[in-house]
């Protein structure tokens, strides 16, 4: 991974307040991306400053908002953000849901290989789950705007829980949601290395 790309991720984790040491996990994570990304086209971002600013740090983002012991990634693809939260905060427990099963192999491969015990991945339409109990926060990146994420999603929400839904511009959030459902707050978020407009959706049950 190129110096200066390192140096980037060190200055976001002290940015953060995160520990140092997930950094060596990180530039695992992105050499197996590159690798596996030749073949399987995984991502059309290529190259690890563009994969760290555009992915990592962009996945990163959505810490402060996490709730919770149990995360639920939705359309997960390459591991994002979900696979980088757990390097981040590795006490919460993961599981990352894709459809297309060439990115579930590559998520099983870089679990098995970072060593993440908490974190597992399956091949499978978010629709389908059942889980139970439910997820203490559900999130998405570029999976579908807001309502649509709700109406996919919502059931995998246990009570208390809450949808973070990761969004370019603010915009987005002003759709209506399904019934029983409401944003709590769409915050901005900055993004190292990036001008792009980014934001947090916080959607969650309305009170009886």
């Amino acid at each position: 991974m190129p110096e200066p790309a390192v140096a980037a991720l060190s200055a976001a984790c002290a940015a953060r307040g995160l520990d140092p040491a997930l950094i060596p996990g990180v530039v695992r994570y992105l050499e197996l991306l590159e690798r596996w990304n030749r073949v399987h086209n995984l991502t059309a971002v290529t190259g690890a400053e563009a994969m760290l600013d555009r992915h990592v740090l962009d996945s990163l983002s959505v810490l402060p908002w996490l709730h919770g012991d149990r995360v639920l990634d939705v359309g997960s693809g390459a591991g994002l953000p979900g696979l980088i939260l757990a390097l981040a905060d590795p006490v919460r427990d993961y599981l990352l849901l894709d459809a297309a099963a060439k990115r579930v192999r590559f998520l099983r491969a870089a679990i098995a290989e970072l060593g993440l015990a908490r974190v597992r991945a399956e091949h499978m339409r978010v629709e389908d789950l059942r889980p139970a109990p439910g997820f203490a926060t559900v999130v998405s990146r570029a999976f579908a705007a807001p309502p649509e994420f709700v109406r996919r999603a919502g059931h995998c929400v246990a009570p208390g829980g809450r949808l973070l839904a990761m969004l370019g511009q603010s915009a987005a959030a002003e759709a209506d949601l399904p019934a029983g459902w409401a944003y709590r707050c769409v915050e901005p978020v900055r993004v190292s290395g990036s001008s792009a407009s980014r934001h947090i959706a916080v959607i969650e049950r309305e009170a009886a």
